[in-house]
């Protein structure tokens, strides 16, 4: 009897990648797809590795592959923005070993910046697509997409979503088969070399390859009919197909697990099968459309179903007809909050106070936004941050001084480059990088300027401020982000300053190392209920009515209270007693 396991999506696409003989792996950490290398890195015999970004990443699995390793490469939707240059060409050269691109997408932004289907860019990439719907699916799909790319000398494209990452299902579990290949690179300057007179020959190759690619996805297995009553007929993939089961279990299906390129005869047949026919997917009509463009006739479903996450009962009303509300849920609203005792929350209360215009960052700092604290005013892409800042100085010169914050694992994927670009282009832009030493709002991975690898071996420390200062920065200053003096006293330099500055603004994250501190207390004589503290926006510092409903009595939490003594230093009474130990090294 074959072994078995419980999965989530994640852990189930680690698996294929394993069964499958990958022995190299790279990627950035961005949910729902950051579990995926861990989970292949705990399996062994991989070499596996997080890249300063998804690019990086790409580009290194490309020449893993040209050397004839099986590779997973692994991202979330906005990293494939990152990685498109290399994606798109490596369209052309193709792949030595089998080349796996997880790509994840997020509908419903419950980590992301934007609703994004990826599938667009497979499909101008001409690169083919597979979308599992489970557990099962996510590791057979992922051994399978091994096998077409060697086969077709392309990379492939793992679609998953982040319900299919996320949930969990039972998993059969096969063996590891390790392609028997000798390791080196392959010299064919023909196919690995793309000057324009060698693409355009590669280009013809890729058309015939897309043909091939089409009577693939007629024969293959992963686009089935499932028959069901003929009075309706049900075309989907990925997690929609289990809505779409659950709303219509009488039905008829095709379900397309390579949603490109897709399989017109099979699509024609069975339309030809059934009364109706609808397009149920998630995200954008990118099936619909296609199905539409073959000249068949399909059922319009609600609009609004393009937008956010589906569900059985959303799929359910939508094929009733009428108008479909974007999924929501009956829970009380909890807005995002910096952790109790975050190092960041000292910089984002002194930017306030200084009315600074500040432009951030994708990472935990973007909690900065929301009030109390209300400290960022811009918030783009990952390392976007400087570039806007550099931009608005140049097109307002003096009155266009501003501040752009980033993380440290932010500042290596994307923000060194926007920091050569002010230093070579003479901008005078205040540049804070706020390292807490890990990848924190993915779960605490590590980078480059962590100094460990994703095996946990010790690797090169980078040295920001040397960084910085070696791009031609003439101010690089570190600063510990809990002394509101310093940060203030610094920031104002800096804004008065004709020149760049970079602030590092470097403590640990909360949950990497808690500071040896005794939790902090209101003395309520003292204490004149200002409310000064509560608008730090600590989540340890809650208010207890009192008989003056303008002044509520400010209750620090000494579970949750790290001694971080951010709430003393704001205190106009020093009413909060006075941190002991804690403070940070810098």
């Amino acid at each position: 009897m074959s072994e078995k396991a419980i999965l989530s999506g994640n852990e189930a696409v680690a698996r294929g990648a394993w069964e499958a003989g990958a022995t190299f792996g790279s990627g950035y950490p961005g949910t729902p797809s950051s579990e995926i290398l861990p989970a292949l890195t705990a399996l062994g015999d991989c070499y596996t590795e997080w890249a300063p970004n998804e690019k990086c990443a790409l580009e290194s699995a490309a020449g893993a592959s040209l050397a004839g390793a099986r590779c997973l490469v692994t991202m979330k939707h906005v990293g494939l923005n990152v990685a498109a240059d290399p994606f798109f060409t490596l369209s052309y050269v193709g792949v030595n070993g089998g080349l796996v691109l997880l790509d994840a997408d997020d509908p419903a932004m419950h980590s992301s910046q934007n609703e994004q289907d990826n599938r667009h860019f497979a499909r101008a990439a001409k690169v083919p697509v597979l979308e599992p719907s489970d557990s099962q699916e996510a590791k057979d799909f992922t051994r399978l997409a091994f096998e077409i790319s060697e086969q077709f000398d392309t990379p492939v494209m793992v679609r998953t979503l982040t319900r299919v990452a996320h949930s969990e299902g039972l998993v059969e579990l096969g063996e590891r088969t390790v392609p028997t290949r000798e390791c080196g690179p392959v010299r064919d300057a023909r196919k690995y070399v793309m000057i324009p007179a060698y693409a355009r020959a590669r280009r013809v190759f890729m058309q015939e390859r897309t043909a091939k690619l089409t009577a693939f996805a007629e024969e293959t297995e992963i686009n089935r009919i499932e028959p069901g009553s003929p009075d309706i007929g049900i075309i989907t993939s990925s997690v929609a197909y289990q809505y779409a089961r659950e709303a219509a279990p009488e039905a008829s299906f095709l379900k397309l697990g390579m949603t490109w390129p897709l399989p017109p005869g099979k699509i024609r047949q069975f339309a030809g099968s059934v009364k109706k026919l609808y397009v149920v997917e998630e995200l954008d009509p990118y099936l619909r459309d296609q199905v539409l463009a073959l000249g068949l006739a399909v059922e319009e479903l609600p609009e609004s179903l393009q937008i956010g996450e589906l569900s059985p009962e959303r799929v359910a009303a939508g094929l009733r007809g009428g108008d479909v509300a974007p999924a929501s849920n009956d829970l009380p609203p909890r807005p995002p909050v910096l952790c109790a005792g975050c190092p960041h929350r000292g910089v984002f209360i002194t930017l306030r106070k200084l009315k600074a215009f500040v432009t951030g960052d994708i990472g935990c700092y973007t909690l900065g936004t929301l009030a109390p604290l209300s400290a960022l005013d811009t918030c783009l892409c990952m390392g976007a941050g400087i570039g806007e800042a550099h931009g608005i100085e140049m097109a307002c010169g003096e009155k266009g001084k501003t501040v752009a914050v980033i993380g440290d694992s932010t500042f290596v994927h994307s923000g060194i480059t926007g920091l050569v670009n002010i230093a070579y282009n003479g901008g005078s832009s205040v540049v804070v990088i706020l390292d807490n030493g890990t990848t924190a709002m993915t779960g605490g991975q590590e980078h480059p300027g962590t100094g460990v690898t994703l095996s946990g071996r010790p690797g090169r420390l980078l040295d920001i401020p040397g960084i910085c200062r070696a791009a031609g920065i003439p101010n690089v200053v570190t600063v510990d982000p809990r002394n509101l003096e310093q940060v203030e006293s610094t920031l104002k330099q800096a804004l008065e300053s004709p020149e760049a500055w970079v602030i590092v603004a470097r403590c640990p994250c909360i949950l990497k190392a808690r500071p040896d501190a005794f939790p902090r207390v209101i003395d309520e004589d003292k204490c004149i209920r200002c409310q000064v503290c509560v608008r730090i926006g600590c989540p340890a510092i809650s208010t207890e009515a009192t008989d003056d409903p303008r002044k509520p009595q400010p209750r620090i939490d000494p579970v949750l209270c790290t001694g971080c003594n951010l709430c003393a230093q704001v205190c106009p009474v020093s009413a909060i007693g006075e941190m002991e130990g804690g403070a940070c090294e810098v």
